[in-house]
């Protein structure tokens, strides 16, 4: 983001416009990098590729988004706890 000059904001002056955004949107005041990490984790569970998200957050290597910043989404964790039940579903019957 820059001013009208071209000039670009410093890393404060973005804070405290996105601090005022939230304030004036009467929305719940979250930090900035929350707030990245829930997007990025919110569009690459809605099929935006690795490479997109890796561009978007700045990042030259996809690696380090997907380290840093994407989440499994609870149908994620969902299908783990289904696999997991499973597993533990067979053991059960197998010893009965």
């Amino acid at each position: 983001m820059v001013h009208e000059t071209g000039e670009a904001f410093t890393i404060k002056q973005l804070r405290r416009r996105a601090y005022r955004l939230m304030e004036i949107l009467e929305l719940r005041g979250v930090r900035l990098y929350d707030a990245r990490s829930s997007c990025l984790t919110y569009l690459v569970n809605k099929g935006v590729p690795d490479h997109i998200l890796a561009r978007w957050a700045g990042h030259t290597n996809v690696k380090t988004t997907k380290k840093w910043y994407v989440k499994p989404d609870m149908e994620d964790l969902r299908g783990a706890a289904t696999t997991w039940d499973g597993l533990h579903g067979a053991a059960t019957e197998g010893q009965a």
